[in-house]
């Protein structure tokens, strides 16, 4: 164990840089995702010989596989001061401007969430992408002028969960690739977890590590998320962090042995009980259970779906007889019906 960790003084102020000390330094510490990484290796060798940035490049996928990981390490290989914000912080014309403006030659600018960036911002986007101008129209009406403003050379790198909500002609401007983050296996979930475990100075046996691997919902974040409170539990228990550790740790979050949260059993048995094991929208699940339906849709169901408990059907969401089990509920004579 970590002995600063004994200190409580000393507790918040390790956790507030937790996460940034658990981000890999290099492509070799990445773990997963290979076809992504040798791909960008290519490009990023190839503009650096060149002596240019790399074109454009777009990250998609759900939340915590390592998109703004990624861009941080591009950043790193070219040497380049990395630029972040999001799509919420840009309002106005003026915040993207003074943004792009402020760029030295090579930087990265990153920009998280790009799905929710206004449209009236995209337009000013595209050419400041595409031709490295910027055109900000001052004045209104008839004596309204266009001012182009050149920029210095740079990268942008956007990340998204919901890549369908971008226009496509700012989903064309990145020609240096659009990426997909696949979900990870449980081996190389184990490998962060070891990783990480090994920077934290935690003593995690095997079976511990491959036990959160096994509930990290296939997710890097997951996994280094049930580790570090794994770890304050077998802290003050003064054990090792075995598979016991990680099951009553765990178990007091109400995180299952497939790695479902309270809310997600809730979703199965709403599917399954008040609406009869579907079909059914996810506005109406939503509605019973008071939560947003993007919620729903963008942070619990991928997971669902990944593990076979639900499907999607033209009519709607259907539970699967895995799901049936794992609630404790007898399937219908009638799910495969459902399920066509």
């Amino acid at each position: 164990m970590s002995s600063s960790a004994d200190t409580p003084s000393s507790t918040p102020r390790n956790d507030t840089f937790l996460d940034q000390t658990l981000r890999p330094e290099s492509f070799d510490d990445y773990i997963g995702q290979e076809s992504i990484k040798n791909n960008l290796k290519i490009l990023i060798g190839a503009a650096k010989e060149r002596q240019n940035p790399p074109e454009h490049i777009l990250f998609y996928g759900p939340p915590g596989l390592g998109k703004t990981t990624l861009a941080h390490l591009i950043a790193k290989e070219l040497g380049g001061n990395l630029r972040a914000t999001s799509g919420p912080a840009i309002e106005r014309v003026g915040d993207l401007a003074a943004l792009l403006s402020n760029l030295s030659p090579g930087d990265i600018l990153f920009i998280d969430e790009i799905h929710r960036l206004p449209r009236t911002i995209e337009e000013v986007l595209y050419p400041a992408m595409e031709s490295g101008v910027l055109n900000i129209i001052i004045g209104k009406g008839p004596s309204a002028r266009t001012l182009d403003l050149p920029l210095p050379p740079f990268t942008l790198i956007a990340a998204t969960t919901r890549v369908a909500d971008l226009s496509a002609p700012l989903r064309s401007r990145f020609s240096g690739g659009v990426y997909r983050l696949e979900f990870y296996s449980e081996d190389n979930i184990a490998d962060i977890v070891r990783r990480s475990a090994q920077i934290l100075g935690v003593d995690a046996e095997e079976s511990g590590i491959r036990e959160i691997a096994k509930r990290a919902r296939s997710t890097p974040r997951t996994a280094n998320y049930l580790l570090k409170r794994a770890r304050d539990y077998a802290q003050l228990k003064r054990a090792p962090l075995s598979k016991q550790m990680v099951d009553e740790s765990l178990g007091m979050l109400e995180i299952d042995e497939l790695g479902l949260t309270p809310l997600d059993r809730k979703l199965l048995l709403a599917l399954i009980e008040r609406f009869n094991g579907g079909p059914v929208g996810v506005g109406a699940l939503g509605a019973a259970l008071s939560e947003e339906p993007s919620t729903i849709a963008e942070v619990h169901e991928p997971f669902l779906l990944q593990l076979g408990l639900i499907e999607r059907t033209p009519r709607g969401r259907v539970a699967t007889e895995a799901a049936y089990k794992h609630v404790g509920k007898t399937p219908p004579a009638d799910l495969q019906e459902k399920l066509m």
